[in-house]
């Protein structure tokens, strides 16, 4: 499988926000929190690229440290 080129989450990260978002979607789906739960879209997509935007904005990496091209 291909990774995304600048990856900044790491797989601890990355399965806590699969959990996170399909709790809030099974939530939302049953009706037991209003439709805002529908937004578990987001961090599970950001986990299943491994790439946060705000983390980019940020500074923050949650996985390996990034490789160096040449080094």
């Amino acid at each position: 499988m291909r990774r995304f080129p600048h990856e900044n989450i790491g797989p601890v990260d990355q399965w806590l926000r699969l959990s996170v978002g399909f709790v809030l979607l099974v939530l939302a789906g049953t009706g037991i929190i209003g439709s805002w739960g529908y937004i578990g879209v987001l961090p599970m997509l950001t986990a299943m690229v491994r790439y946060c935007p705000l983390y980019h904005v940020f500074g923050v990496h949650t996985g390996r440290p990034p490789r160096r091209h040449g080094s």
